[in-house]
């Protein structure tokens, strides 16, 4: 169990340290931010949609460890994706950080379980998720997206 406790917290730490995908996204049809009020995180998001597909995705931003490595990964876990499919796989992201689902299908980002441990932090972990839910809906910047 140590084993994997250390590998999550690697892959969370590897995503903090050198974020993917991070910084504007040049031809991006969608877009949105959000703020965390709690402890101040920032995330802008960034998508290029073609018809119903998230070709790519980028976010920019400032904010925790947890709240950068999620949104980092989500990034990953996210191009190529149907919308239909990316709004199950935030479900089930938020059902895995809120104790609610266990996440087996979530791949990588299965490292972020541990939030659920951590009431206070699961805002961090799900701020760049909330984002891409606006995103999604193309509300383009028409109101920030808060985490409370």
């Amino acid at each position: 169990m140590n084993d994997l406790r250390d590998l999550y917290q690697e892959i969370i730490f590897d995503h903090y340290r050198h974020p993917h995908n991070f910084g504007p996204l040049g031809g991006a049809n969608r877009q949105a931010e959000g703020y965390n009020p709690l402890c101040g995180d920032k995330v802008t998001l960034y998508l290029r949609m073609d018809d119903d597909v998230i070709s790519d995705v980028h976010f920019e931003g400032s904010g925790c460890a947890i709240s950068t490595a999620s949104a980092s990964l989500m990034t990953e876990a996210l191009k190529g994706k149907h919308q239909d499919e990316a709004l199950r796989l935030l479900d089930n992201f938020h059902g895995m950080v809120t104790g609610t689902a266990t996440g087996e299908e979530l791949g990588k980002l299965k490292a972020l379980a541990g939030v659920r441990e951590f009431p206070e932090r699961v805002k961090c972990a799900t701020l760049a998720w909330h984002t891409l839910q606006a995103a999604l809906e193309n509300r383009n910047g028409q109101e920030t997206v808060s985490t409370e």
